[in-house]
Order: structure tokens, then C-alpha cells, then sequence
């Protein structure tokens, strides 16, 4: 059996730029995870739907699209198969089944449905003996969402999945249009003390709902989107020479700049304002960890953690220290 696991992130600065040629922060955190599990098989198995090889997986995949019951698994493969067949990858025969588990808070911004795509693929990868760079990694892991999913997203979240490390991202748009990956800059965990995320247990919304609204408004070239974008780009560069100097105070006012840049775009729904209002009620700073129904930010002492221990309980809103993945030492 391979067994392969992937973790959620925190978007810390600069989301939603990376999408939009922008620059953004995020790190991995062990403490949710995904889990993909391959074992070999007579024949490819999807939950309850078998093939007799890739190839006719392949072709009822274009006939029929994704599987209704296993969307995530059957759009990886597919994507994963079409990739070695454009690098003309020579693939063995054998069968296998795939499933996975998660235990990672549904669509709260958390990126758990990139992480069981990433986890899904890294199984593959190692059952058929197939390499991918992580920078090409991360794009295949969005093109699944973007392109078999529909799902609108950028390449922040794979990149810090594929990496498994934080990560600096610069998507400067010459880059992009040429290389199409940006300059990733991995980071050290030990600059991110003292940061808190907490999560919405009655739920966010996904993605898709925040940033086609924004992709449709970029595409038309809304201006005040597109201001908005080049401002979370530089404050990204002010948060990140903030982190290395180990001020603070500077790095809470670029975490609530993030959000309030976001709100002067985005609709931002009562309960997911609240969860704001009510961090900063007691002197933390914070902003969405990805598309709301979670949050991010840093507190001075463990006070003022208790703090937002106390006022987040009464409203159903679970709290907790992430524990930050680094696996590119």
C-alpha cells in the first residue's frame, strides 16, 4: 500500500493577488491533514466504479466526465494521465483502487480540497514511478481544479502543498506569460511566533463563489480590482521584511491592511466579519486564512490568546496554534 498525506495552508499575506499576478506568503500546518491511500488491484478502481486500464478510464472520463461519487480522485488521475502522456511517460500496466480520508474543516478557506488532490497525485507519482518538479507539481494540481473541476483559483495554495514549506510567491505577470510558474522564495518556520488561526465549525463558502466574482471583475478591467491587487503585492514585501526583522507590530497592521484591502472588494458576510471584529476586539490582528470561514493572525502573548480563547468559544469558532510544516530543510 502507498499512503500519501497533504496539509491544509494559511494564506498569512497578499491573498487573493495570486491570482492575479500577485505576491502572496502561506505556510502548511500538520494540524489537519488528507490522506490518500493506493493499493494494487486487478484492474483501476474508483470507489465503486472499475476500469480495465488507464486507457478506458481515459476515454470514459472524455465521454462522461468527472465520477459523480469520487470527482477529486477521477479528475486527478485523469489530469495525471494526460501529463505523462503529453511528456510521452511510459506507464506499467498493473491496476490499483485509490480512496482517501480528510479530516481537514470543509470549506473554510482551508485548501482541503487541494490537499487531497496533492495527495491523491503523490500516490500516483509514486506508484507509477513518474518525477514532477514541485513548481510543475503545483500547476498540475490547479489545473485539475481550474480545468476539470471548473473550480476558479490560483496557484498559492498547490505551490505551498507541493513544496510542504512556507513560501514566499511572486506571480509577476512576465514570469507567468513565459514559465508559467513565478518565483518562489521557501521561507524558514521559525519567523511565523506567536500566529493563531481559527475556523468557523458552522462553515464558509467556497472559492469558487469569492474569485469568479473577482476574476470576472479583473477580466473587465475594473480598476479599483486591479489597484487592490498591486497593493496587496507590495504589502506582501512590507509584511515579509516585517517577519524577517521580527517587528510585530508592523506585521499585525499589514494582516489587517490585508483583510481591509479585501473588504473594499469583496462582500464579506456577517459571520465571517464578526470572527474578525471579535479577534481584533481584543488586540489581535486578522484576515482570511483563504476565502473566509477562517482566520489568521498574530497575538503579542498568551494573554491575549486566552483572550481570543474566550470570545471565540461562545460563538462556535474553534481555535488553535498551527503546527508549521517544513519538509524542504
Amino acid at each position: 500500500m502507498i499512503k500519501k498525506i497533504a496539509y491544509p495552508r494559511a494564506a498569512v499575506i497578499g491573498n487573493p493577488s495570486d491570482g492575479f499576478y500577485g505576491k502572496t506568503i502561506a505556510f502548511p500546518f500538520s494540524n489537519f491533514h488528507a490522506e490518500a491511500r493506493l493499493t494494487e488491484s486487478e484492474s483501476i478502481r474508483i470507489g465503486n466504479s472499475e476500469y480495465a486500464n488507464l486507457d478506458s478510464f481515459y476515454q470514459n472520463y472524455l465521454q462522461n466526465g468527472v465520477d459523480a461519487e469520487n470527482p477529486l480522485i477521477s479528475a486527478s488521475l485523469k489530469r495525471f494521465y494526460q501529463h505523462c502522456q503529453y511528456q510521452n511517460a511510459e506507464l506499467h500496466t498493473r491496476g490499483f483502487a485509490i480512496q482517501f480520508e480528510s479530516n481537514i474543516p470543509r470549506e473554510v478557506g482551508l485548501a482541503g480540497s487541494s490537499a487531497i488532490i496533492t495527495a491523491t497525485i503523490r500516490t500516483l507519482l509514486e506508484f507509477y514511478q513518474v518525477t514532477i518538479p514541485n513548481r510543475h507539481l503545483a500547476n498540475l494540481i490547479l489545473e485539475v481544479e481550474t480545468k476539470e473541476m471548473g473550480i476558479s483559483a490560483g496557484l498559492q495554495d498547490r505551490v505551498v502543498q507541493a513544496f510542504e514549506s512556507p513560501v514566499y510567491m511572486d506571480f509577476d505577470e512576465s514570469l507567468m506569460k513565459v514559465q508559467g510558474y513565478g518565483k518562489y522564495q521557501l521561507l524558514s518556520p521559525d519567523l511565523f511566533r506567536g500566529f493563531y488561526i481559527a475556523y468557523d465549525t458552522l462553515g464558509g463558502e467556497g472559492s469558487d463563489v469569492v474569485h469568479n466574482n473577482l476574476r470576472g471583475r479583473y477580466d473587465s478591467g475594473d480598476e479599483q480590482v486591479h489597484q487592490v491587487m498591486r497593493d496587496l503585492s507590495q504589502l506582501t514585501d512590507e509584511f515579509l521584511a516585517a517577519l524577517q526583522l521580527g517587528d510585530q507590530e508592523k506585521v499585525a497592521r499589514c494582516m489587517n491592511r490585508n483583510f481591509d484591502l479585501r473588504q473594499s472588494i469583496c462582500a464579506i458576510s456577517k459571520r465571517n466579519l464578526e470572527m474578525i471584529t471579535l479577534a481584533r476586539s481584543v488586540g489581535a490582528s486578522a484576515k482570511f486564512t483563504g476565502s473566509g470561514g477562517a482566520i489568521i493572525g498574530n497575538y503579542s502573548s498568551e494573554e491575549m490568546y486566552q483572550q481570543l480563547e474566550n470570545v471565540f468559544a461562545s460563538q462556535g469558532i474553534q481555535l488553535f496554534k498551527p503546527t508549521i510544516v517544513n519538509r524542504e530543510k
